[in-house]
């Protein structure tokens, strides 16, 4: 007796997860295009699925998008109207010199007022997983709800993402201080400049330096977001900070009073935010099977083309990328394209660089570790666009709408169009520091 007649029929669930034969369900702007053929067929005139599950699907979606909102919940809301392109001018006043003395019977000149303008583009964003009708009726799982969550927490996790790349777009940054590892504390005497290639696990945030970003801040005048201001961290970095003693003093009999989405705690009148979304500058591996290349023979001062082995390369992959170059990574080059075996550089070589040294990938700190971007902001330091029409939707389409010939499958999908800009430079300042694991995190955005 057949297993079908016995009533044990095999079902490979995964096979019903996509599209048949590899096609994809399309919605375009007037019809939805079939799976099999390509052929275009015109939108169902009756809409099947009810407005109830339409609506709790979309409650599930928005809700896990809202929960990934640590950046996107400190930028000022910019308005753009249906029907006015697609770029916004986001102006602010400019502020007016110091009041002069008068002097009697004197009229002075006065200054004349004016705003400064700052453009931003907005882009639209999406994605979709079709879903098999089989999988849907016969699977354990609530199949379609769970896909509605994982929608919903990957746009929010995109929207946030982009908000961060804005507000670490700012000009103004600082660098934590090294700590001596013997002691834990900051030295007396520190030698400035850093930059991010000099950093490594040493260079922490402490308390000090939380200091200094609040003051800078407060000595541009920033205001501050209901009375304090704001820092989104790592949580790689909050480790250390809650290791300060000046923390742990701090939150020894601090009562909670979280008000925003991933809230830690407060000190030296900022309030930190922790989120894994935070900015991790470390770069991809600079071969396809090794993270470091080598020298292959010594280089001069002045050159420009460095000869390397070490690692498979392909041919173009390095140009543009920044390298650090000698075993510790102290001279710091930018690349203008490459071979399989030769780097050609966009300026010489500051100094000479010895046979079989080290070549490191210098978008992070030293020897290629990982540095990480702590944002400290005042309000409405930076701004996103707030479109009519284009806020982060979920669609769902049933395999009656879009399923093919005989209705095999259904679509869940998110949409959302949003760009960003910089309002104030001022009230904006990016913190760059190590952390007792920049030498195993991955830079957030190795592409």
């Amino acid at each position: 007796m057949s297993d079908i007649l016995k009533g044990r029929l095999p079902l490979d669930l995964q096979r019903f997860a996509v599209a048949p034969n590899g096609g994809h369900p399309v919605a375009n702007t007037g019809d939805y295009t079939n799976a099999y053929t390509g052929e275009h067929e015109a939108f169902d005139s009756q809409n099947t699925m009810s407005p109830q599950m339409k609506e709790w699907y979309n409650t599930e979606a928005l809700e896990n998008a809202r929960k990934n909102h640590y950046f996107t919940q400190f930028a000022k809301k910019i308005p753009l109207p249906e029907n006015h392109g697609i770029t916004v001018e986001m102006r602010k006043p400019n502020t007016f010199k110091d009041v002069p003395e008068l002097v009697e019977g004197v009229i002075p000149d006065g200054e004349n007022f004016g705003y400064s303008a700052i453009q931003a583009t907005v882009h639209e964003f999406g994605n979709y997983t079709p879903l098999g009708k089989r999988l849907t009726m016969h699977a354990i799982d609530p199949v379609a709800q769970d896909a509605a969550e994982e929608m919903g927490a990957a746009g929010g996790d995109k929207q946030d993402r982009i908000a961060r790349d804005v507000a670490i777009s700012g000009s103004n940054v600082m660098f934590a201080e090294k700590v001596t590892p013997a002691t834990g504390e900051v030295p007396e005497v520190i030698v400035y400049p850093y930059y991010r290639g000099s950093l490594d696990a040493n260079f922490t945030l402490k308390s000090d330096t939380v200091n200094r970003a609040a003051t800078w801040l407060k000595k541009h005048r920033a205001p501050k977001i209901n009375g304090k201001y704001v820092a989104i961290i790592h949580p790689s970095v909050s480790y250390d900070l809650r290791k300060d003693k000046d923390w742990i003093e701090a939150h020894k009999y601090a009562q909670p009073g979280e008000i925003y989405n991933g809230e830690i705690g407060e000190l030296h009148g900022v309030r930190f935010i922790e989120s894994d979304q935070a900015k991790v500058y470390r770069g991809k591996n600079l071969a396809s099977d090794s993270r470091t290349l080598t020298v292959n023979g010594a280089v001069s001062s002045g050159a420009t083309t460095i000869t390397f082995d070490g690692g498979t390369v392909a041919e173009h992959a390095l140009k543009g990328r920044l390298l650090l170059l000698g075993d510790n990574g102290e001279i710091p080059v930018e690349v203008s394209d490459n071979t399989a075996t030769q780097i050609t550089l966009k300026e010489a070589v500051a100094s000479a660089v010895a046979d079989n040294a080290k070549i490191y990938p210098g978008e992070g700190g030293k020897k290629g570790v990982a540095v990480y971007a702590c944002v400290f902001l005042g309000k409405d330091a930076f701004g996103m666009i707030d479109v009519s029409g284009g806020n982060m939707r979920l669609i769902v389409k049933t395999a009656e709408q879009v399923g093919g010939p005989l209705e095999q499958y259904g679509t869940v999908g998110v949409k959302f169009e949003t760009g960003g800009g910089v309002l104030y430079e001022e009230r904006l300042l990016r913190v760059e520091c190590g952390s007792f694991y920049s030498n195993v995190d991955e830079d957030t955005d190795p592409e």
